[in-house]
């Protein structure tokens, strides 16, 4: 077996496993990475990008069919969907991010190595791929082996019927009737590009309300608006109890608010959360501390139990976001140089890529008030008065903004509507520096952009919005409200 040591080893070339090898060897560590399967790990190749490009093109088709007659270009006949062609297209898309993950790495200098990674020690790592195996050995590990899907008693993954995300996004041909389990974001945006392409699709949601607890109701509201007027059915305080194959199809068997109904499709889709891998790599066997949900158990300089093995991303707890998992791969590479840095973010945003789109930074008016802010100024600023949007057709959703009363400290900055996952960058920052309510409405913004409603937000919390009326103008201790004229 050969044998080859490094100052780092990173397990896992993920969003944060390969953002950590290259900060690593940018600082002058001799650096390695691990990776069982494709560089950029399963966002990149089975995740994240494959289904953002599905989102894209679906939504392409769906303005060519609705939009495009209304703005005046007939379109002869109906368009076809060459899902063998599409299916292409995707992979090119993440063959390019996988090849670009591994072109930078290359040249940062890290040394790949591919194969199936477990420790025998806490300081030697066996790699197990089909050329045979290796020992790698290190001063320091970085763990970034990431997430799978949580597969449900009675629901087991063959990825041909019953699939997971990762099955869903390999499909070469439309599904005719599609049920998905779980009305979390997963599921929604998978769920919502396929009905756009063609497919019947039902979501089955246990709680009474879709994304609960993972983005604001009001935003909430807005998708489930737009879903069910795309065709979309949503059965809420429903379970999923059993399935069976009857030939080529699937019959469900629901509990819908405890009466049961049974639906058929040819494709299942269960999407009810993702569980931490920390049950590989034999972290449990060389006494790595993991906490009761799977997760492994880190310090603000995401530290784990043994002092000389740093986790991130997915692996250490919510949000399990790629973002988050990046910012903490360099934040770790800098740790180990010596850079006196931890975890200390203010706000990770978050992204839906439903249709419309959602995105969050910051706090909800409920746990605002859960933390102390008792008296809150809260408005919305709605896409409908925006020039922008009316000239995009995009007119759904607004932009909600939360501050304290007293301060006008922004607090959270939640926006359902077109563009929505590029607006929610100056969210965060504003929040990340403590940002005033007017120092938004004060800051020019350029006309005619999505990126005005920021501004309207602000001046519409403050009580005086341009392109909204609100009567009455009421006090700053109170909620204002905005309403289309």
């Amino acid at each position: 077996m050969s044998s080859q040591n490094f100052d780092i080893v990173v397990v896992g070339s993920g969003p944060g496993g390969y953002v950590a090898a290259i900060r690593a060897a940018q600082l002058g560590f001799k650096t390695a990475i691990v990776e069982r399967e494709a560089l950029g790990g399963v966002r990149i190749n089975m995740r994240s990008i494959p289904s953002k490009a599905m989102i894209s093109a679906s939504h392409f088709l769906h303005r060519a069919q609705h939009d495009a007659p209304e703005m005046g270009f007939e379109i002869p006949g109906p368009i076809k969907v060459n899902m063998k062609k599409l299916f292409t297209w995707k992979e090119s898309v993440v063959t390019k991010m996988s090849g670009g993950v591994g072109q930078l790495l290359k040249g940062n200098g890290v040394t790949i190595i591919s194969g199936e990674a477990s420790f025998k020690t806490n300081k030697d790592l066996v790699i197990t791929s089909k050329e045979g195996t290796q020992s790698v050995t290190a001063s320091k590990f970085i763990l970034a082996t990431g997430s799978r899907p949580i597969e449900i008693p009675g629901f087991p993954f063959d990825e041909k019927t019953i699939l997971s995300s990762t099955g869903a996004l390999a499909l070469d041909s439309i599904p005719k009737k599609l049920i998905v389990i779980g009305g979390g974001y997963i599921g929604l945006e998978i769920g919502s590009y396929l009905a756009k392409l063609g497919t019947e699709v039902t979501v089955v949601e246990f709680n009474s309300s879709l994304l609960a607890g993972v983005v604001d109701s009001e935003c909430a509201q807005v998708v489930s608006r737009r879903l069910k007027k795309n065709g979309i059915t949503v059965l809420l305080n429903a379970k999923a109890k059993s399935q069976k194959r009857t030939g080529s199809s699937i019959e469900v068997t629901i509990d819908v608010q405890g009466k049961d109904q049974v639906l058929t499709c040819d494709k299942l889709l269960v999407t009810v959360g993702r569980r931490p891998n920390s049950d590989q790599a034999n972290l449990k066997g060389i006494g790595l501390a993991i906490d009761e949900k799977g997760f492994v158990k880190t310090n603000p300089q995401r530290q784990t139990s043994l002092p000389h093995i740093y986790a991130i991303g997915d692996l250490v707890g919510q949000p399990m976001l790629a973002h988050k998992a990046s910012h903490e791969g360099v934040m770790v590479a800098e740790v180990l140089k010596g850079i006196n840095r931890v975890f200390d973010a203010k706000v990770i945003p978050a992204v839906v890529f439903t249709d419309p789109e959602i995105a969050s930074a910051g706090m909800t008016e409920d746990e605002a008030k859960s933390k102390g802010h008792k008296n809150l100024l809260v408005s919305k600023f709605p896409f409908g008065a925006n020039g922008r949007a009316v000239s995009m057709m995009e007119t759904d959703g607004f932009v909600k903004m939360i501050a304290d009363a007293e301060t006008h400290i922004v607090l959270g900055i939640h926006i359902v509507g077109p563009e929505a996952s590029n607006l929610i960058s100056e969210a965060a920052l504003a929040i990340e520096m403590a940002a005033r309510l007017e120092d938004i409405a004060l800051t020019i913004h350029p006309h005619p952009t999505l990126g005005e409603t920021m501004m309207e937000a602000a001046e519409a919390t403050l009580g005086h919005a341009i392109h909204i009326i609100q009567k009455p103008l009421i006090s700053a201790s109170k909620t204002t409200s905005g309403v289309h004229p």
